[in-house]
């Protein structure tokens, strides 16, 4: 039931949420990421997701299924746009339900501090005042046919 995807189309919270749907579950979660007017005192008024698309999906399919695995539920939902967004729009979802709260929180936890910490995909913050700039990330570990690391 675990899905993962990249999506150049607007995330609905209420889909995301309603695909973890389960009757034996005690607790649902949503977490939203959502594109912030500023940063670091600068205005923003949006920001551009890229990713190298095949090994991104890979990398957040991996990350749901070791969520799975650890938290033992499989009711998880975790959509991350790529392409313009504008403020305000929602840039991550996770959804997940599980039997009780605490491992409803510990998936989304675990999920969406592995996909800041490993998924291959870079982000463009562009000013209000004009200008843009690229956000330093984390490289993706290297791997068979990945080439090593700078």
């Amino acid at each position: 039931m675990a899905r993962a995807v990249l999506v150049r189309e607007p995330i609905d919270p209420a889909r995301l949420l309603a695909s973890v749907e389960d009757d034996a579950h005690g607790a649902a979660l949503l977490f939203l990421g959502v594109v912030r007017d500023h940063v670091a005192g600068r205005a923003v008024r949006g920001i551009r997701y890229e990713a190298y698309e095949e090994m991104a999906a890979d990398v957040l399919g991996a990350i749901v299924t070791e969520a799975c695995r650890l938290l033992g539920t499989d009711r998880i939902t975790v959509e991350h746009r790529v392409g313009a967004l504008a403020v305000g729009e929602v840039s991550l979802g996770i959804a997940v339900s599980s039997p009780h709260r605490a491992e409803a929180y510990d998936a989304s936890r675990y999920i969406i501090e592995e996909v800041k910490r490993r998924l291959p995909v870079w982000k463009q913050e562009r000013y209000a005042e004009g200008g843009e700039a690229w956000v330093e990330g984390a490289l993706p570990p290297a791997g068979p046919g990945r080439g090593p690391r700078p």
